[in-house]
C-alpha cells in the first residue's frame, strides 16, 4: 500500500490538510458500494435462487434469508470496534482496508456457484458487512477531520447523498442489472467503484487521533458474548421453522443465546471502564427511547424487501427490474427530503418530526397489507407504499439522531453515537430476518386467517404468497407501531430534554 503522509487529527491539533474533491469523491464512492450494491440483494433475492438453484437445491429460501440479513448483522457488531480501531491507527487506513474486503466479499459471492454457493455467499456478504463496519465511521471522521464550514456542509451532504441515496437506489439498480445481464453484475460493478474509491483515497494524507492520554482498552469480551448471544438467536429466527422448534439444535441454539445473553449482561456491568454497551446511557430516557425507535424504524426494512420479492414471485411478468421500478418514489422522496427533517427538527425539536415520519412509515405498511387486490389495483398501492416510506424515512432520520445524541453529556456522546449506529445496521438485520422469514415460512400454505378477511382477488394459484406477503407487512405495521409508542412516551415536547 502506498505510504501517506501523517497529519494529526483531534481537538489539541487540528489539522491544516484542506480535503480534496477527489478524495471526496473516494469516499462516496466508498460509501455508495455498501448501500447501493451490497444493499439489493433482498430485492433479487428470487433471481439468484433461480439461477443458481436447478435440478439440484443447492441454497434453500431460508439460507438465502441469512445471506441478506447477515451483511448488516456483521456491519452492526463491528462498526464500534471499526471506529475506534481507525482512530487509532488511521481513518484512511481503515477506510481503504474497508473497500479491499468490500472488493473480497463481492468476489466470492460472484463466485457463488454449485455446492460451494453458501459458503461464499456466506463469507462473502460477512465480508461486506465489515466493509461497512470499516467505511462508515472512517469517512465520516475524515469529514470532520480535514473539511472545515461550509466545505463540511457539503462533504457531509454529498456523503449523505452516497448512503441515503445509495439506499434508495439500490432496488433500481439491483433490479436493473439482475434483469438485463445478470445479478452477478451487482457485485461486479461493485469491484469496480470500489476499486475506482481506493485509488481516488491514495496520496491523501492521514488522519489519527494523537493524545497523551492512555488508551483504553476495547472490551473484546463484551463484544464475544454480545456476537455469539446475537448469532445464536439470528439462526433460530431463521431457521427455526426449517429446522423444528422442538429438534436439539434449535433448543442447543436458544440455551446458547440465553446463557450468552447473560454473560453479556455480567460482563457490561463489571466493566465500568470502557463497556461495548454502556448500560448506563439507558438511564436517560430519551436516549433510550431515540435509540429503540431507530432500531424498530429501521427494521421495517422487510417492507421493501418483502414486497418486492412477493411482487416477483406472485406474478409472472414481474421480474426484478419491473418490480424495482415501482420504488422510483422512495428513491426520490428520501433523498430530496433528508434535509427537509433538518428543517423540520430546527422548527418543532425532534419530538414532532419523529412521530410524523413514524406515522408516514406505518401508512406505508398499511397500503402494502391488501395483497387479495389484483395486480393493477395493487402496484399502484404499492408505488405510493414506497414513496410514503422515503417521506418518512427523511422525516425521521436526522431528527432522531438529533434527540439521541444532543442530550447526552459530552463525554458520553461518542458511545452514545456508536451504540445508536449498531442499532440501525442490527435493526435492518433483525427486521429483514423475521420479515423474509415470516414471507417464507408462509409461501407455501398461506394463512388462512388472513384469508378470511381479505378475498383474495383474481387466480388463486399465488394465494398463500399473497398471504404470507401481508401476514409479513402486518408484522412490520406492529414494530412501527411499537416504535410511535416508544417516541410519544421518552422523547419530549420542543427541546426539553431528561438528562436524568
Amino acid at each position: 500500500m502506498t505510504s501517506v503522509t501523517s497529519v494529526a487529527a483531534d481537538s489539541a491539533a487540528p489539522t491544516t490538510y484542506k480535503g480534496s474533491a477527489k478524495l471526496l469523491t473516494g469516499i462516496v464512492l466508498g460509501v455508495l458500494t455498501f448501500w447501493l450494491f451490497a444493499g439489493s440483494l433482498g430485492t433479487v433475492a428470487p433471481n439468484i435462487l433461480s439461477d443458481i438453484n436447478g435440478s439440484t437445491e443447492y441454497i434453500s429460501a431460508s439460507q438465502m434469508n441469512m445471506a441478506v440479513s447477515i451483511t448488516a448483522l456483521f456491519s452492526g457488531l463491528f462498526i464500534v470496534l471499526m471506529g475506534g480501531v481507525a482512530d487509532k491507527v488511521g481513518r484512511l487506513k481503515i477506510a481503504i482496508i474497508g473497500n479491499i474486503l468490500g472488493i473480497a466479499g463481492s468476489l466470492l459471492v460472484v463466485l457463488s456457484t454449485g455446492a460451494l454457493t453458501l459458503p461464499l455467499m456466506l463469507t462473502g456478504r460477512a465480508l461486506q458487512g465489515l466493509s461497512a463496519a470499516c467505511i462508515m465511521p472512517s469517512t465520516m471522521a475524515l469529514l470532520r477531520a480535514y473539511w472545515d464550514g461550509k466545505d463540511r456542509q457539503r462533504a457531509v451532504s454529498m456523503w449523505s447523498i452516497g448512503s441515503w441515496g445509495g439506499s434508495g437506489l439500490a432496488s433500481l439498480v439491483g433490479g436493473f442489472l439482475a434483469s438485463n445481464l445478470n445479478w452477478r453484475w451487482i457485485f461486479i460493478v461493485s469491484i469496480v467503484v470500489s476499486v475506482v474509491a481506493v485509488l481516488l483515497m491514495l496520496g491523501a494524507p492521514e488522519s489519527k487521533v494523537r493524545t497523551t492520554v492512555a488508551r483504553k482498552k476495547f472490551d473484546l469480551p463484551g463484544l464475544a458474548t454480545f456476537m455469539v448471544m446475537t448469532l445464536a438467536f439470528m439462526v433460530v429466527i431463521i431457521f427455526g421453522r426449517q429446522i423444528g422448534w422442538g429438534e436439539p439444535l434449535i433448543l442447543v441454539l436458544v440455551a446458547v443465546g440465553v446463557v450468552a445473553a447473560v454473560a453479556f449482561t455480567i460482563v457490561e456491568k463489571k466493566n465500568t471502564d470502557n463497556p461495548f454497551i454502556d448500560f448506563a446511557l439507558f438511564k436517560n430516557t430519551t436516549f433510550a427511547g431515540a435509540t429503540l425507535s431507530n432500531f424498530l424504524i429501521n427494521a421495517t426494512i422487510g417492507l421493501l424487501m418483502v414486497s418486492q420479492q412477493m411482487l416477483q414471485l406472485s406474478n409472472k411478468g414481474y421480474d426484478a427490474w419491473k418490480a424495482s421500478l415501482l420504488t422510483i418514489g422512495y428513491a426520490v422522496f428520501i433523498i430530496g427530503l433528508i434535509r427537509v427533517g433538518e428543517t423540520l427538527l430546527r422548527k418543532f425539536g425532534p419530538r414532532k418530526p419523529m412521530i410524523w415520519g413514524t406515522l408516514i412509515v406505518a401508512l406505508s405498511a398499511i397500503c402494502l397489507i391488501p395483497t387479495n387486490l389484483m395486480v393493477g389495483d395493487y402496484q399502484v398501492l404499492a408505488f405510493v407504499a414506497y414513496s410514503l416510506f422515503g417521506i418518512g424515512l427523511a422525516f425521521y432520520a436526522t431528527p432522531s439522531t438529533d434527540a439521541a445524541l444532543s442530550n447526552l453529556p459530552a463525554d458520553q456522546t461518542g458511545a452514545g453515537s456508536g451504540i445508536y449506529k449498531m442499532a440501525s445496521s442490527l435493526g435492518s438485520a433483525v427486521g429483514a430476518a423475521v420479515s423474509l422469514t415470516i414471507f417464507s415460512s408462509l409461501s407455501g400454505t398461506g394463512a388462512g386467517w388472513i384469508g378470511s378477511v381479505l378475498t383474495t382477488q383474481g387466480t388463486l394459484d399465488n394465494e398463500a404468497v399473497r398471504q404470507a406477503g401481508a401476514v409479513a407487512f402486518l408484522f412490520n405495521l406492529v414494530i412501527t407501531l411499537i416504535a410511535l409508542a416508544s417516541i410519544m412516551v421518552t422523547v419530549p415536547k420542543g427541546r426539553k430534554y431528561n438528562n436524568d
